[in-house]
């Protein structure tokens, strides 16, 4: 009997590997390797090992010692590099290659305003993200667009290329895979905690999709009043006003209880804005004159 192993992580990790067990049974899976990600508020690492208790498949962390017989393993939303030894290593990758390889390429897609996102298979090689590829599956977006949001998107994309593939491997099929064309790669960097710091000369609607892009299940965009960190989990665009000394980060008004800041171009309504460190919400604001940096 085909079988292979599966390297899952995240919320995308978990609905390809359901609908995996779902079309051919868990027989078909090897075992599973999970991972915890500490840079996000939902791993779904807990739900992806009861997903294999459940339906008896064997789960290991990825720092536990395990042994790969099958002639394919899948990674999904993985950030580690994995020992092929014998097996063939298909990389399932947040964007449509060439573009976006590299760290964090759905958070960058919504950030840089892209009509369209979606989901590479492809074969892994000794450069990131620059193996032959396997197929691609892509859908159209619409803003504004939270990115939890936007991951319930591409996990249609990510079920519609565990399934194609699945049965390739499962039916014993040659996989065929195309190289991919190198004067249309771009790159995506890592983000880290310094990266989500709004940028208040950005025109409100870039900060818009910023806001959206790195909420939850991440950290949230961040500003300081008086060095104090607040995230700001959700805002609104409102038309621009002709301001003679424009200084963007300023708040221009009060309305119903949210402010109002001024952008490099535009003007942001702050719904909702939290404490960093409490999580309590700081709206309405006990003062007008605030400088958001």
């Amino acid at each position: 009997m085909k079988k292979t192993v599966l390297f899952v992580m995240t919320q995308k990790g978990y609905d390809a590997l359901k609908h995996f067990i779902e079309l051919f049974g868990s027989s078909h899976v090897s075992f599973v390797v999970g991972a915890k990600d500490e840079s996000v508020q939902q791993d779904f690492y807990r739900e992806i090992k009861e997903l294999c208790e459940k339906n008896n498949i064997i789960f290991f962390d990825r720092k536990d010692k395990y042994t790969v017989n099958t002639d394919y393993m899948i990674a999904i939303s993985w950030r580690w590099l994995i020992e092929q030894e014998n097996s063939r290593l298909i990389v399932m990758h947040d964007s449509l290659l060439p573009r976006y390889r590299g760290f964090a390429p759905l958070v960058n897609c919504l950030v840089n305003g892209e009509t369209a996102v979606g989901v590479t298979a492809l074969f892994a090689s000794e450069e990131y993200d620059k193996g032959d590829i396997i197929a691609q599956r892509s859908v159209k977006i619409n803003y504004p667009l939270r990115i939890n949001d936007a991951i319930n998107e591409v996990s249609v994309c990510y079920k519609g290329l565990i399934e194609d593939i699945g049965k390739q491997i499962l039916s014993g099929q040659h996989i065929n895979a195309v190289k991919q064309d190198e004067t249309l790669a771009s790159y995506s960097l890592w983000l880290d905690e310094d990266d989500y710091t709004i940028n208040w000369n950005m025109n409100a609607e870039a900060i818009k999709r910023f806001i959206d892009a790195v909420g939850f299940p991440y950290s949230g965009a961040a500003t300081f009043i008086d060095q104090k960190k607040m995230r700001v989990n959700d805002a609104e665009v409102l038309p621009d006003l002709l301001i003679e000394n424009r200084k963007p980060g300023k708040i221009i008004f009060i309305q119903n209880g949210k402010p109002v800041v001024v952008c490099g171009m535009g003007l942001l309504k702050i719904i909702s804005l939290t404490d960093d460190n409490t999580t309590q919400e700081m709206l309405p604001l006990k003062r007008f004159r605030i400088r958001f940096t």
